[in-house]
């Protein structure tokens, strides 16, 4: 069952490159006192993730922060390494956070996987946003299917 609006975040660990190197962090930990918009993408530098959702958090970052986003960050099935390289090529460095769900543990502890084999990416994260405050989802916005609308940037600035 996919969490929902109000339920609380499950503290699983992702992974982020700080320093170089690869470190653990939760998105329950970091949502404490906080307001923390996460969106998730099927794969980091596929096309719709690349050229639309991405690109859409750097473009809106300042709009996001003001209208309340404390963090912002980027969650996909890959790497670590794989994250900060399209971080760093996507201008996001210093804006959005590029999380790691390597084995796709929170993922699939959110509910919100697919399988993607079909493609050969293996078990995937479908693509969503949310809205967290104090670990607690505020707000879910999953796509319905293949594209980009209900988990843009503009959709979230609609839901700050």
């Amino acid at each position: 069952m996919a969490i929902k609006e109000g339920d609380k975040l499950p503290d699983v660990k992702v992974t982020e490159m700080v320093d170089g190197k690869p470190t653990p962090t939760s998105l329950a930990e970091l949502s404490a006192s906080k307001r923390v918009v996460v969106f998730a993408v099927p794969g980091a530098f596929t096309p719709t993730c690349s050229m639309k959702h991405l690109p859409g958090f750097v473009e809106h970052f300042d709009a996001l922060k003001k209208k309340g986003a404390d963090e912002i960050c980027c969650l996909s099935v890959n790497d670590a390494f794989v994250m900060d390289a399209w971080g760093k090529t996507s201008n996001a460095t210093g804006k959005v956070r590029m999380l790691a769900d390597g084995n796709g543990e929170l993922t699939r502890a959110l509910g919100l996987g697919m399988d993607a084999s079909g493609f050969g990416m293996g078990q995937r994260s479908q693509r969503y946003a949310m809205i967290l405050r104090d670990g607690k989802v505020e707000a879910l916005l999953v796509e319905p299917g293949p594209g980009l609308n209900a988990s843009s940037a503009e959709s979230v600035l609609a839901r700050l």
